[in-house]
């Protein structure tokens, strides 16, 4: 039986930081490090994190929180920014009072990808667990 309790620990705790994986700057590729150089010049970053293959960036410009995911390669996928869900535009505020009326909007963010696209994220929660909701501008559901 104590076998299987230690083995079931270190399940666990192998499992636990798949999620995201706190990294130093010496432990993301140079070409992730240089795109992020290059894209925001005038910005230290103040953490990276593995994000499933991606690498992301964590920092302040202009005293708002972002991010930035860059693949290995140093390909730019997406920068998010953290906003008010007071500033999330009409209909994906109006979309979310209708579909998601049980739930409270903890966070919001724009993300815009590397071609322009821009998305709104907003993490609702309910019982206290939360989910991410990806909407286009129009209230519709995006892709993700």
């Amino acid at each position: 039986m104590k076998q299987v309790l230690i083995l079931a620990s270190f399940a666990l705790a192998l499992a636990a930081p798949a999620h995201a994986q706190m990294l130093k700057p010496a432990q993301v590729p140079a070409a992730a490090r240089a795109t992020f150089k290059a894209k925001f010049p005038l910005v230290k970053t103040n953490s990276w994190e593995k994000e499933g293959d991606k690498y992301e960036a964590g920092f302040k410009q202009n005293g708002i929180t972002m991010s930035a995911l860059i693949t290995p390669a140093g390909e730019l996928v997406e920068t998010e920014s953290d906003m008010s869900p007071a500033k999330l535009p009409a209909a994906v505020r109006a979309k979310l009072a209708s579909d998601y009326k049980a739930y409270k909007v903890t966070e919001a963010a724009v993300l815009v990808s590397a071609i322009g696209t821009t998305t709104y994220e907003a993490e609702v929660s309910k019982g206290g667990k939360h989910q991410d909701v990806v909407f286009n501008a129009d209230g519709s559901l995006a892709k993700k």
